[in-house]
């Protein structure tokens, strides 16, 4: 779990440090969390929310995706706290590449 620390912002800002995600990151799920990407890669990074709910009709809920452009893209993400899974209390969060690509955890 590269991700683990959250770093709160305060008032006099925050300079955050970045780490290389795991292609799979469990996230402890809190209330105004934000996931900052930033990708140096060749290719897109397609950031994924997995939601394990379900519509209202009782079929699956469909999963949250964000392309982080490749190069020089970043992308701040807002976590929602609906995506926190109740049996584990996490969020998952699925990367499509990781070489080049870091992100950082940070809440509001």
């Amino acid at each position: 779990m590269a991700l683990a620390a959250v770093q709160p912002m305060v008032e006099a800002r925050i300079t955050p440090a970045y780490a290389q995600p795991l292609a799979s990151e469990n996230i402890v799920g809190a209330p105004g969390l934000f996931l900052h990407v930033k990708n140096g890669n060749a290719s897109p990074c397609v950031v994924t929310m997995v939601d394990i709910g379900l519509t209202p009709a009782g079929s699956p809920a469909l999963n949250r995706t964000v392309s982080v452009p490749a190069t020089t893209g970043d992308k701040m993400i807002p976590l929602d706290s609906n995506l926190i899974q109740p049996a584990t209390g996490f969020i998952v969060v699925t990367f499509s590449v990781q070489t080049t690509v870091t992100a950082a955890l940070i809440r509001h």
